[in-house]
């Protein structure tokens, strides 16, 4: 309906154009929104409060003349002008009960919208280095990059789901070299394992299947991997705020010299094994546990499968004089598209780094043809936004077709007390272990109930609370409310028709029963604008306060009563309601049961 009202106002508008009151340059910038108070209409547009300077005239004097001008409609009631300007439009109530109509004719697909269709985006995100278990930071990205992708579904974009497997880079390396020293251990030798090692049980289960397939043909000497390699680093008392002291030694340069000597123990098909294990069984570990999460990828994308593409990369940013060399290195002008300094793309001992990886993996992305590309990235690579975006636009590109969504951290919290993680000491908290304690349908509903880019205390004993404090909980019960009370129906030997209920519509005479149609009819515009605005939170709220609305109604207007035709609309409305809270639901990647 909103369509058909700011088709009204255009006309409207293009009517005081042709009579002078506005300039013909004039744009309309204004907004047609539901009102939150039925009193003040069904759609409220502050349109005459923007045009009034370009007009010359008060805001009301102008509102008076739009009104003047709006072309009669059968679904709308009446006008009115209210506040300092604002035009209220009021729907007949044909147009009101519509709504259940159109959910009963959409059924799940209600709500969604074509408005997209033809158009191509990717969307990447966890991508977390395939070095341990996902853990609970990773699952926020996981749940709100696979929400996002099941918005922009919803208005008619062709998503293609992509993991960005970090599968050639040095922590592979301290993965693969932290392997092989377990697997050391398991052939009975004794070491100091590294500081900055990958430390949890899981290396040792990796080193193990190693042994256990191939023996000891990769056993070498332990003082053969620590031959002349720096020394690790040796700390002492915390400072003031908690950090340890260094007191000698380098943590980075110890684990770079244990990955040198491995490899040339081992020879490149050998150091392969250790690699290639590691990587396979993490890589399945995550696949299992984001698949049980309920997110899925169209894709898996490899590093190591863009060396040709980095070559590439860098020859057409030298072709285009955005390369130079300085110490050895080379350089990307990164400060000529805005970015605060210069990058390295490559070292001087020829090596390319991360950055130079980036650019080919975007190119690789802008070169397969997405009308969009949605980057999820965690909080922490906030500062690699601008470099991205210079790399984009010396390459040709348009940089605006890339949106790099951000997604802070998470803190569990049990009991009133934080729970701690790390994930290079093992002894984080991870994504299985919350699924197992609080289920999927909490986890995937919290970690998407804030905007991406604020922190998340996720509570964990309210996610498991059976109480009207628990949102998902709340609106999974109104969804099963409504078959509770069917089968009540059921039960009293009566049935429920909904062409009956249909009829009887304008029995939905109570003010939270105006309220409850209202809230139904605006759940497409909040999913539309929830999907372009890459916010899904907006949606959870909607089912908050919808579910909230019908309990409210529910508890203190009878349903199922002796007076046939208001039960039957009433159990009509209860039905519209339980179809919209499924829909917006499974959006979410939260279940809908029919019992609870």
């Amino acid at each position: 309906m909103n369509s058909a009202i700011q088709s009204a106002l255009e006309i409207a508008i293009s009517q005081l154009k042709t009579d002078g009151t506005l300039p013909a340059d004039w744009q309309d910038k204004s907004s047609l929104s539901r009102t939150k108070d039925r009193n003040h209409g069904d759609f409220a547009s502050n349109i005459a409060m923007l045009a009034a300077k370009a007009a010359g005239a008060k805001p009301r004097d102008l509102a008076e003349k739009i009104v003047g001008a709006l072309p009669a409609h059968d679904d709308i009631l009446k006008v009115e002008i209210a506040g300092p300007g604002f035009i209220n439009f009021f729907l007949n109530d044909d147009q009101r009960f519509a709504i259940l109509d159109q959910i009963a004719t959409d059924a799940d697909l209600f709500g969604e919208n074509k408005l997209n269709a033809g158009k191509k985006v990717q969307v990447e995100f966890v991508s977390a280095n395939p070095t341990s278990s996902l853990h609970v930071g990773h699952g926020r990205g996981a749940a709100y990059g696979m929400t996002v992708a099941r918005l922009l579904e919803a208005t008619g974009y062709d998503v293609q789901r992509e993991y960005y497997v970090n599968d050639a880079g040095r922590q592979m390396d301290i993965l693969a070299t932290s392997t092989y020293l377990r697997y050391l251990e398991r052939c009975g030798q004794t070491l100091t394992f590294p500081q900055n090692a990958y430390k949890g049980d899981y290396v040792f289960d990796i080193a193990q299947n190693i042994l256990d397939a191939h023996g000891k043909v990769f056993e070498r000497a332990a003082a053969d991997v620590f031959l002349d390699v720096p020394a690790d680093v040796v700390y002492g008392e915390k400072d003031s705020e908690g950090n340890p002291t260094v007191l000698s030694g380098d943590k980075e340069k110890h684990i770079d010299g244990l990955i040198l000597n491995s490899q040339k123990l081992l020879g490149a098909e050998g150091y392969a094994v250790f690699h290639q294990q590691a990587l396979n069984e993490i890589l399945d570990d995550i696949k299992d546990d984001l698949g049980e999460f309920g997110v899925r990828f169209d894709q898996w994308f490899s590093e190591a499968t863009l060396k040709d593409k980095i070559t590439e990369a860098l020859a057409i940013l030298q072709d285009k004089g955005f390369l130079y060399e300085k110490d050895g290195n080379i350089w990307f002008r990164s400060t000529d598209f805005g970015d605060e300094k210069d990058r390295v793309v490559q070292r001087k001992n020829g090596l390319t780094t991360y950055f130079a990886a980036d650019i080919a993996y975007h190119l690789n992305k802008y070169q397969r043809g997405f009308d969009q590309i949605v980057d999820i990235w965690g909080a922490d690579h906030h500062g690699y936004i601008a470099r991205v975006k210079a790399a984009i636009s010396a390459l040709g590109y348009d940089p605006k077709k890339l949106t790099v969504l951000l997604v802070q951290f998470v803190s569990l919290w049990r009991s009133g007390v934080a729970v701690q993680m790390s994930s290079r000491s093992g002894s984080f908290v991870t994504l299985r272990e919350l699924r197992q304690e609080v289920g999927n349908d909490a986890a995937r509903f919290y970690y998407v109930m804030r905007k991406s880019a604020q922190h998340i205390d996720f509570d964990l004993d309210l996610a498991v609370s059976q109480s009207k404090d628990n949102a998902v909980y709340y609106i999974q019960y109104a969804h099963a409310r409504t078959h509770r009370m069917l089968e009540k129906v059921t039960s009293l030997g009566q049935t429920f028709d909904a062409k009956v209920g249909r009829a009887a519509a304008g029995r939905l005479v109570e003010t939270v029963e105006a309220e409850l149609l209202a809230k139904l009819a605006a759940y497409p515009e909040v999913l539309n604008n929830s999907a372009n605005q890459h916010e899904p939170h907006q949606l959870g709220n909607y089912l908050k306060e919808l579910a909230s609305l019908f309990h409210g109604w529910y508890n203190e207007h009878k349903v199922i009563s002796d007076d046939a035709e208001l039960m039957q609309a009433r159990l009509l409305l209860s039905v519209s309601v339980r179809q919209v809270i499924h829909n917006g639901l499974l959006l979410l990647g939260v279940s809908a049961p029919v019992s609870m």
